[in-house]
């Protein structure tokens, strides 16, 4: 199993476009075969982090997801949703093999 954390820098005036966004990628990453652990929005702290982690059995099937969402058209409609509302600045990704025992 590999899970992908993101990082997000965000627009804090734009939080409820990035909830949004959120919320439409989790069925997506369902979808391809993924399993999602949700977004984390600010809280205390900064306000301009948030989270997002989700993980897929294996770093192929990662990879196969990255090729079928770049062809799916509500993936493509989730990428436009945070274009055109600009509520995220930057974002980096990291992968982790999970240790559960």
């Amino acid at each position: 199993m590999i899970t992908c954390y993101i990082r997000y820098i965000i627009d804090p005036v734009k939080l409820k476009e990035f909830e949004h966004y959120g919320k439409l990628w989790i069925p997506l990453v369902t979808k391809f075969g993924g399993q999602h652990h949700g977004y984390f929005l600010p809280s205390e702290g900064a306000n301009n982090v948030a989270l997002a982690l989700f993980s897929f059995p294996s770093l192929a099937t990662y990879e196969q997801y990255r090729i079928q969402m770049m062809a799916d058209a509500e993936c493509q409609a989730a990428f436009k949703f945070a274009e055109e509302t600009k509520c995220i600045v930057s974002y980096e990704r990291s992968f982790f093999k999970p240790v559960f025992e």
